[in-house]
């Protein structure tokens, strides 16, 4: 008798259990209607409110593998590349099939950005940014970081300031460095040369770095934003609005130097827009725009093209074989340079094929960006399926880039796969598709090239713990990556 009602207990919990776990499915079966319902993409909506948000986060942080979050899609419904799920309070349609990849980046008239709150915290706290016409806001951002002859502008700042780092790397032999925090201040101090016309003060620069990195953690640790004492959220908010300050500061001393010298010389993105005027005479950027446009900018300026040199340096150093390959050409283009000249030029970079394909790999293989954001301004019908006005739309780029159909043995890093091979549109999209595309890809490029190019022909590398732990939030980044960077004699 007793074991009936144990079993009776048992049905009845999991008879709750299983009622409960599908309520997101009745509440939206009732909402949209049986037909609209069924026509939805496979998949499944999990528990109420928090849908499948744990089983994301576990994941990402704790198992380090997003990919086997697609594989276990892939395996309960099928390879269609598109899938319904319930993500951090909202339902969710993931893609991963490059080709509705690419239609969902492209089609603005139907899909519109959208990130998590404790990412859009990086739009600063006005509105300001946010509310001016993307289009807009993509050519004041683009503008400094693109095209031949800008870029041209730069390479010789960015070659002393990376040759002076490995410098003081390797004259630290004895002491191991964090890799990315060292590549990021690196970086850090060219995206402000170009965006201010001058490096902040050392104290300030590392005040700012370590903030974006209280920032970084806080985007990821972030599950629920709520704006309380005790939760993570709260303290992304308090970094934010130190960074705001620190950067109002900077705007406000340039509108200054202006007013007070009205001589003074345009000598960089900050000034343009600081005496930017409309037809009317008016100021055209308000300083809030400037501002939440800068703490943007220095975040991704400084963080994602660190965490993909990162990589880079890891893979050739661990790979013999493309280190030789990488260094031969390296050391043929150094050959063909006049006496005269004493560093790199556009030129010479353009010349280097094979670093080109290294970058590609690493780009592939650890794809910094593994998903981009889009809400449905309307409803949209997509390969038969249906996704509502309102929902979001996760674009998996790590699961087009780590897709045995697509690159074979996709988990190795082999930089000659790109040996006369050129991606279908859709298929390699580390900067995204589209009037989104990331405004400084190139830029960063450069940044890696001319990293890559100097390590190789004077430096080593010795790891010390360079199979630490790889947070995969809100990039792919070797945590805590150790090593010691050695000049060769």
């Amino acid at each position: 008798m007793e074991m009936i009602s144990v079993c009776v207990i048992i049905g009845v919990v999991l008879g709750v259990c299983l009622l409960v776990r599908r309520l997101n499915e009745l509440w939206y079966l009732v909402k949209l209607g049986g037909r609209a319902y069924k026509s939805l993409p496979p998949g499944d909506l999990g528990w109420p409110v928090i849908g499948y948000s744990f089983s994301s986060y576990k994941t990402f942080i704790v198992q380090e593998d997003p990919i086997s979050f697609i594989q276990s899609l892939h395996s309960r419904y099928g390879k269609g590349g598109m899938y319904k799920t319930h993500l951090y309070g909202n339902p969710t349609v993931i893609v991963t099939n490059p080709e509705i990849c690419r239609r969902i980046y492209l089609d603005e008239a139907n899909f519109k950005q959208h990130y998590p709150k404790s990412v859009k915290i990086l739009e600063g706290s006005s509105g300001d940014f946010s509310n001016m016409d993307h289009k807009i806001a993509y050519k004041v951002m683009a503008s400094p970081m693109n095209g031949y002859e800008v870029l041209s502008n730069y390479v010789d700042f960015i070659e002393e300031v990376i040759a002076k780092g490995l410098e003081e790397w390797s004259s630290m032999m004895r002491e191991p460095i964090k890799l990315v925090d060292e590549i990021g201040i690196l970086f850090f101090k060219v995206i402000t040369k170009i965006f201010l016309g001058s490096q902040l003060d050392a104290k300030t620069m590392v005040e700012l770095h370590t903030l974006y990195k209280e920032l970084s953690f806080g985007m990821v640790m972030s599950t629920f934003p709520y704006d309380f004492p005790g939760f993570t959220f709260h303290q992304l908010l308090k970094a934010r609005r130190k960074i705001e300050n620190t950067i109002q500061g900077v705007v406000e001393e340039k509108i200054r130097r202006f007013e007070n010298d009205k001589t003074s010389e345009v000598q960089c993105q900050v000034d343009k827009l600081v005496v930017a005027i409309n037809e009317n005479g008016a100021k055209l950027y308000s300083n809030n725009f400037i501002r939440d446009l800068i703490l943007g900018i220095f975040f991704a300026g400084h963080s994602t093209p660190a965490i993909a040199a990162c990589w880079a340096l890891l893979h050739i150093s661990q790979n013999p074989h493309v280190f030789q390959k990488a260094k031969e050409e390296q050391e043929s283009i150094i050959r063909q340079r006049p006496s005269v000249q004493k560093g790199l030029t556009l030129n010479e970079i353009k010349q280097m094929k094979y670093l080109t394909k290294i970058i590609n790999e690493v780009l592939r293989r650890n794809t910094i960006t593994a998903t981009n954001f889009r809400e449905t301004k309307t409803d949209v019908n997509i390969n038969g399926h249906f996704i509502p006005k309102g929902w979001t739309v996760q674009i998996w780029n790590i699961a087009v880039h780590m897709d045995p159909q697509i690159y074979s043995n996709p988990q190795e890093f082999n930089p000659s796969r790109w040996d006369n091979y050129t991606p279908k549109p859709g298929e390699f999209i580390p900067f995204g598709l589209g009037s989104r595309f990331c405004p400084g890809s190139e830029l960063a490029k450069l940044e890696i090239t001319i990293l890559l190019h100097h390590f190789i022909l004077n430096y080593k590398m010795e790891g010390v713990n360079l199979e630490s732990n790889n947070n995969q939030m809100p990039s792919p980044r070797p945590e805590n990556c150790l090593c010691k960077i050695i000049r060769l004699s």
